[in-house]
């Protein structure tokens, strides 16, 4: 299993990027099988990830377009991109995350055309050219084996590994016909970003979609329309999924106690709180962690 070197702000994470801190690796199925296979809609507001689909498949948002992402392919999602995936379950490849403004800051000096690619959410299908394949798929094969053992200055490698993928992105997209954009739709995919910040910013605090409404300036039934248009659900989903992808979160990777984690996500009674996770996930937190690291220890241990 490839090393994970440290995190901060990936999907369902609260801690922000710093300079020293800015670089994650790590296979797909670690963080999605846990969250079955889906990542609902949400927003990195810093940072920028491509995700390396080697195996499977996905369906993908990103701003206002949806499409089904074949294996092999990369996808490119820039900071402040409204974006989620559906994966096949068994669907594998790699993710990786850093903080787009330092990348941009090496990038401006070393190779300034590649910012453009930087900005510009987008899907490259790469089953049709095996020497474009060859080439991506050797860069994540040395981003695994790079990442296999603490090294000496491992961040700074798998930063430049990381630049020689955009590099020859950019020659693709240069080349191939077959490049698919997400054209961002102006004012909705705004105004959803919004929301989406707002909800990332104060989810823990249990507001009402009333409260969300007034904060965008607009009535709750625009405010869920919106939301079922660009999204495909209500922004009473939205905000109680953003709160059990947390839990979710916490549950498979901290030791809060059942009560622990209701406090922390704004319930100020465990028993509703375990009531409100069972109606979305259909079991309850305890049994939910109890599944997920069994998962999960079984899979070292094989």
């Amino acid at each position: 299993m490839v090393t994970t070197i440290p995190t901060y702000a990936l999907y369902g994470e609260q801690s922000e990027p710093s300079w020293e801190n800015f670089f994650n690796v790590e296979m797909i199925s670690l963080r999605s099988e846990p969250m079955n296979w889906k990542a609902n809609p949400h927003i990195h507001s810093s940072l920028i990830q491509a995700l390396f689909i080697q195996r499977g498949e996905v369906d993908v948002l990103m701003n206002c377009t949806q499409m089904r992402v074949r294996s092999p392919a990369l996808i490119l999602v820039p900071a402040q991109t409204v974006h989620g995936f559906e994966y096949l379950p068994g669907t594998e490849g790699m993710t990786i995350t850093a903080s787009q403004q330092p990348m941009e800051s090496v990038i401006g000096l070393l190779a300034p055309n590649v910012l453009q690619l930087m900005h510009n959410p987008c899907v490259i299908p790469l089953g049709n050219n095996p020497d474009d394949l060859q080439v991506i798929h050797g860069f994540f094969q040395s981003l695994q084996k790079e990442l296999q053992k603490p090294m000496l200055n491992q961040t700074t490698m798998c930063v430049s590994i990381f630049i020689s993928i955009l590099v020859h992105l950019t020659r693709i997209n240069g080349q191939a016909e077959e490049q698919q954009k997400f054209d961002i739709c102006s004012r909705k995919a705004t105004q959803i970003n919004k929301f989406l910040l707002l909800v990332e910013k104060r989810f823990r605090q249990r507001l009402t979609v009333n409260d969300y409404s007034e904060m965008m300036g607009m009535s709750p039934g625009h405010l869920s329309r919106l939301c079922r248009i660009t999204l495909g659900m209500s922004s009473l989903d939205v905000i109680n999924m953003r709160v059990i992808q947390e839990a979710q979160q916490e549950l498979v990777y901290t030791s809060k106690t059942i009560k622990q984690l209701a406090a922390f996500l704004g319930f100020n009674d465990e028993a509703y709180f375990t009531r409100f996770f069972h109606k979305h996930t259909g079991v309850s937190p305890g049994q939910y962690r109890e599944l997920a690291l069994r998962k999960r220890y079984t899979e070292e241990m094989s």
